[in-house]
């Protein structure tokens, strides 16, 4: 399975484009085995993977959250999901086999940076997690039903583990 990713940002602050890129320079290999891992967890077999991952600052991700989802304040991720979790499904029973793009994961990393430090997790383990998160979203799962929100968790923990971050 190909994996594709196109990494993109809107910083224009210099330090935050510096290590956005030192990131994914650093993470760009196990970026693509967790995409590839939670396909397979998934039971698909594409031949190749589109995911647009992007940067935006805090007001952006703010006004995004606000505009799609009606939350007026920043986030962490957030996914633009292209399929329906009952249409990937339907792909999956029809053993769907071309090329296709599932969606974007825009990241703000300032909040991802006060998560790090409020979990305790580092920043590198936190942008991974939002990345993984972003990708469960891409896949159809959600949280905001406590059944639903479980089932996300455990796949997400499964997606992530043997990462070594």
């Amino acid at each position: 399975m190909g994996i594709s990713i196109d990494y993109y940002t809107n910083y224009e602050v210099k330090e935050m484009i510096e290590k956005y890129n030192k990131f994914i320079e650093t993470y760009k290999g196990a970026i693509d085995k967790l995409v590839a891992k939670a396909f397979k967890l998934e039971g698909f077999n594409l031949p190749n993977v589109y995911i647009g991952i992007g940067v935006v600052t805090e007001e952006e991700i703010k006004q995004i959250n606000n505009e799609y989802r009606k939350v007026d304040a920043p986030t962490d991720v957030l996914s633009f999901p292209i399929f329906t979790r009952e249409e990937l499904a339907k792909m999956k029973a029809d053993k769907c086999d071309t090329e296709m793009s599932i969606g974007d994961i825009v990241l703000c990393m300032d909040v991802i940076e006060r998560h790090a430090v409020e979990y305790g997790t580092g920043f590198n383990r936190e942008m991974l997690y939002m990345i993984v998160h972003g990708i469960c979203h891409l896949l159809g799962y959600d949280h905001e039903i406590p059944e639903e929100k479980k089932e996300m968790r455990v796949l997400e923990e499964k997606i992530l583990e043997g990462c070594e971050v």
